[in-house]
């Protein structure tokens, strides 16, 4: 066995996934040393399952500059049918970005990777996690490359990011519970010879459900299920089956030919009951997995990224307690089983058969379409804007809340002030204190006659705020979070 000891300061990511990249390019951006660990070959795959990029997703993209590039990959959507009933506008979201981006997660992977490379991220392709060891100081990470040799990678923390089969949430000895909660899915790239009128087109007839969304480059991606059908993985898939549930859900298959990849899978609810282990930390699909309904596998995953990326950094480069570690797993294992809860409820509901359940649907669809409030809730939690994160006890009532992108004076926005990884504070008057902070830190003034002073964590949520701060104030809050 090889070994090598890099800098004890630095982090490895293991799996290169989104949930992965952004996670490393945060560290890298921050000054942090990232390799990133991943056993496939280095290849961007078109066979990702994930289309759909939410609200609060492209807020945290904007917030690195990668938003707009990332619009130009895809087309968006401001409407989703659920139950075929049941609407829900999306442009009434309180975001710079009040639709869904129906784009490829390759496009995603392959915005996120040439952003990780440039801020300095290296990468160890097909290279495989066979063992890990943690004490006080650092994790040895033993990786098996492509010749067979297995070495030895030494860093402050390692963060699994390596999917629902994780080698390093097995490693750490965490089980990873739950249930399946669709037994049998397919998945084809096909040609269409009528092109479907939206983007995005989904629907549920029966027994049978089926989803055709555009990569933008004349295929498309089906995906869909026969209740009646239930098969393992292995069996055999043909274009006849995926056409013939095509059409008992959307009434036509739209001429499908020339299908270019054809798999099988399954929808498992898992969470693992422990985002962290010492100095190991797991993210993304090795910390939950959820069913397919709203699209929230890999934008939660990509949040998760973003909570933890700035902590790492600020603890591995001592400028924050070792405790803030554990507000990552305090703040992010709730929302991985609140998106348990709503993703569950709705393929369940969507699945219902017997009069009960199709009863109990009808009577949600209903309510939900009358009362303003039920349906606010449900688009911000499909969005993922309206999460919050728990607050000490004594906080403002801004604590723990996201922020909305705002107009700052002299022209810009919240979002672009935060590139770079920063702190944001806003105040409502000129502020001449220790502001400079090595960088870590921008001082802006609210556009508006707002007053209440405001620190802005790098991930987009309130750090502290405080109606009436004086210059004591707003020091002892500085020290306290930016460092």
């Amino acid at each position: 066995m090889n070994g090598t000891r890099p800098d004890p300061t630095s982090v490895i990511v293991v799996g290169s996934g989104p949930t992965g990249l952004l996670l490393a390019g945060d560290l890298a951006t921050a000054g942090v040393p990232v390799t990133v660990v991943e056993r496939r070959p280095h290849k961007i795959s078109n066979l990702s399952r994930a289309f759909g990029v939410h609200a609060r997703t492209l807020e945290q993209l904007d917030a690195r500059g990668l938003a707009d590039p990332l619009l130009a990959t895809g087309d968006t959507i401001t409407g989703l049918r659920l139950f075929r009933r049941l609407s829900l506008d999306l442009g009434t979201l309180p975001s710079r970005f009040p639709f869904l981006l129906i784009t490829p997660q390759y496009e995603v992977e392959r915005l996120l990777e040439r952003w990780a490379r440039e801020a300095g991220v290296e990468f160890a392709h097909e290279s495989v996690v066979v063992g890990l060891r943690q004490d006080d100081d650092g994790v040895d990470l033993e990786v098996r490359g492509a010749d067979g040799t297995v070495t030895t990678r030494r860093a402050a923390y390692v963060v699994g990011a390596d999917g629902h089969q994780s080698a390093v949430r097995q490693a750490i000895g965490l089980p990873f519970p739950g249930v399946s909660v669709i037994k049998s899915l397919f998945l084809a790239d096909v040609r269409l010879a009528q092109k479907p009128e939206g983007v995005l087109t989904v629907n549920g007839a029966g027994d049978s459900f089926a989803m055709i969304a555009s990569f933008g480059d004349g295929w498309y991606r089906v995906m869909g299920w026969n209740r009646r059908h239930e098969v393992a993985d292995d069996a055999p898939l043909d274009l006849d089956e995926v056409k013939d549930v095509t059409r008992r859900a959307l009434g036509t298959d739209y001429g499908m030919h020339d299908a270019r990849w054809l798999s099988r899978f399954h929808s498992d609810e898992r969470q693992a009951p422990r985002y962290r282990v010492g100095r190991v930390f797991l993210a993304g699909d090795a910390a939950h997995i959820h069913s397919p309904a709203g699209g929230q596998g890999m934008n939660t995953g990509l949040q998760d990224a973003a909570n933890l990326g700035w902590k790492l950094a600020a603890a591995v480069q001592g400028r924050a307690p070792e405790s803030l570690l554990d507000t990552y797993e305090a703040e992010r294992h709730p929302v991985g089983k609140a998106v348990l809860r709503s993703s569950g409820g709705l393929v369940r509901l969507a699945r219902a058969q017997s009069p009960v359940p199709r009863t109990a649907r009808a009577l949600v669809t209903a309510f939900v379409n009358l009362a303003g409030p039920a349906r606010r809730r449900i688009l911000a939690q499909i969005s993922g804007i309206g999460y919050r994160y728990p607050a000490p006890r004594g906080s403002h009532r801004l604590t723990g809340t996201r922020v909305p992108d705002a107009a700052l004076a002299g022209g810009g926005r919240l979002y672009e002030a935060l590139r770079g990884g920063r702190f944001v504070l806003i105040t409502p008057e000129p502020y001449e204190g220790r502001a400079a902070r090595e960088g870590r830190l921008a001082v802006e003034r609210w556009a508006s006659d707002r007053r209440t002073t405001v620190l802005v964590r790098p991930d987009g949520y309130v750090a502290w705020a405080d109606d009436t701060a004086g210059p004591a104030a707003i020091e002892a809050a500085l020290a306290a979070h930016v460092g």
